[in-house]
């Protein structure tokens, strides 16, 4: 069994996007968490703020270092995940769950052609561990 969800599109940055209709959740995969060890700060955009695709839309601080996030599909920003200015260590505790960064509305759902499925991240973090 993967321990990435198979509901969910991955980006080369090693975020996630989860789909709901026009709308979609954000958050950093598992792989992202380990590598950044302990988050201490997510800095993340205000409601109604515009993105376009790769656009950098926060950062995520841990004790090793500071590192941009970048949104995988153009969107409006509609929710924040309001726990994680208190509690930004649910980023390592549930990357794929309570850990989620943004809730969006999308603006296409063409880029997702370009994200990568589960079995296709897999093998993408096979090779860059190589």
């Amino acid at each position: 069994m993967s321990a990435y969800p198979d509901d969910r599109y991955y980006s080369l940055s090693h975020e996630w996007v989860r789909v709901e209709g026009d709308n979609a959740t954000i958050g950093i995969t598992d792989h992202a968490q380990k590598e950044l060890g302990e988050v201490v700060m997510v800095n993340l955009p205000g409601v109604g703020d515009l993105f376009d695709a790769d656009q950098e839309f926060g950062t995520i601080e841990s004790v090793k270092a500071v590192s941009e996030l970048f949104l995988p599909v153009a969107g409006e920003i509609l929710e924040v995940n309001a726990t994680l200015a208190e509690e930004p260590n649910a980023v390592n505790e549930d990357p794929h769950g309570d850990g989620w960064l943004v809730r969006i509305k999308m603006a296409s759902d063409v880029e997702l052609e370009g994200l990568m499925k589960v079995a296709d991240y897999e093998k993408f973090l096979e090779e860059e561990a190589k």
